[in-house]
């Protein structure tokens, strides 16, 4: 089982992003510098009794939507777990690797590949029930919540708009029509969403890897349509969209042509109050802001470690002719800087970033330590996501982000002596 989830977890996720709006290259929508814009913090009403489901409750349950599938065609299939006595709602979208070509997405290419190339099995939550962020943890602190769990099988990270067929290698072998319809899945899934929680008072969308960048893509679109969702936050973890100006560049405009992301960048548009689509294409990275600018009042935050190097392979290795570690870590640290300098621009965004930790090739903040044996899985979650200087970890962090009641703040671990990834360990990496 921990083999299996370790596969599972262990997913490289390209820095990229589907389209939403933008205010232009750093505007608010009232036109008054961004760092300006202030709100009154949300106070949300949870004293609505919450619906009983009976034997359903706290149990996970698969739902299947007609018209919703996976890349290989098959049946498209989430997981809903119901709260005994709250409102509240967490939603978190699986991450696993992304794919345009046909080694990617037939399965070939390993864990930066397509997660789940076969489709969604029934019992995948016995995979990922063990996540912090799920009931099973006893320390959650979004343990009492529903909780919605979105797999991934689209390659696409949940965005994608398209029907591709890719040649096979082989010239003797049959072609792979591959679906890319992450987007349209997302679309029936937020309206099952609507229907089904009617009443939010508190709600974070999250997820890790592909499924941060998920999150983070399709955040507008569960907020549009989602409108009795009082608070909402937002947890991209290591699914960083980067400035389209630096290193991930050329990764990002390469999954606009595979995904087919222009017509959804127009498509929300009329959404926004000051959108430019084509600065949007040019930038994928001003998904951020624009979020940001369109819901003053949530909580907006990413998570990463400064050390990955998982995410970070997926984002360059291929674009830049398989740089060494050192000017990976390099490439990926000055993305991280540009980064930083949206968030510092508006009040509602906050970062989380350590500087390293050895499980899962330094990726990935809210899944468990799953190179540490099965005792810290279960007693200690988020060992080694520790900002050393502040003494807090990803836990302390998530109840932050979505307590209104406290100002939303930044951490940034400085670099440890002594920690890193050895030549050895760096080699294990570069082959998943």
């Amino acid at each position: 089982m921990w083999l299996a989830a370790r596969q599972t977890w262990r997913f490289a996720l390209g820095a990229l992003p589907l389209a939403l709006g933008c205010a232009g290259a750093g505007g608010s929508p009232s036109g008054a510098p961004a760092s300006s814009i202030t709100s009154t913090p949300c106070v949300p009403d949870e004293s609505a009794p919450a619906p009983d489901h009976g034997l359903l409750t706290g149990l996970w349950q698969k739902v299947e939507l007609p018209g919703t599938v996976c890349g290989n065609g098959s049946q498209y299939k989430f997981f809903v777990n119901y709260a005994p006595s709250s409102n509240n709602l967490i939603v978190t979208f699986e991450g696993g690797g992304a794919c345009w070509d046909y080694d990617s997405c037939s399965g070939n290419g390993g864990a930066r590949g397509a997660a789940n190339p076969n489709g969604i099995p029934d019992d995948h939550m016995v995979k990922l029930e063990f996540l912090p962020l799920n009931r099973r943890d006893a320390s959650n602190p979004l343990g009492d919540w529903n909780m919605v769990f979105l797999p991934y099988c689209t390659g696409d990270l949940h965005s994608g708009n398209r029907e591709a067929t890719y040649p096979n290698p082989d010239p003797n072998g049959a072609p792979l029509v591959f679906q890319h319809r992450g987007h349209d899945n997302m679309v029936r899934v937020i309206q099952w969403l609507a229907g089904n929680f009617p009443t939010v008072p508190r709600m974070l969308v999250t997820g890790y890897s592909a499924g941060g960048s998920g999150a983070l893509i399709n955040y507008h679109y569960i907020r549009k349509g989602m409108t009795g969702v009082q608070c909402s936050y937002l947890l991209d973890d290591s699914g960083p969209i980067f400035p389209s100006g630096g290193y991930s560049g050329p990764l990002h405009q390469k999954v606009r042509e595979a995904w087919n992301l222009d017509p959804l960048i127009d498509g929300v548009a009329p959404d926004f109050s000051r959108f430019d689509p084509a600065a949007i294409k040019a930038d994928l990275g001003l998904i951020t802001t624009a979020l940001a600018d369109k819901y003053p009042r949530d909580r907006l935050a990413t998570a990463l470690f400064r050390l990955d190097f998982d995410f970070s392979l997926y984002s360059y290795e291929r674009f830049y002719n398989h740089p060494p570690q050192a000017e990976i870590h390099r490439m990926w640290w000055e993305d991280i800087q540009l980064l930083l300098g949206q968030y510092a621009s508006r009040t509602n965004l906050a970062s989380f970033i350590p500087y390293y930790r050895y499980d899962n090739c330094s990726h990935c903040l809210i899944i468990p330590p799953i190179d540490s044996g099965v005792l810290a899985i279960l007693g200690e979650p988020y060992s080694g996501t520790e900002i050393q200087e502040r003494m807090v970890d990803m836990r302390d962090f998530v109840r932050l982000l979505v307590d209104d009641s406290r100002k939303l703040e930044s951490f940034l671990e400085s670099v440890q002596p002594g920690e890193g990834l050895s030549p050895e360990r760096a080699a294990q990496c570069e082959v998943l």
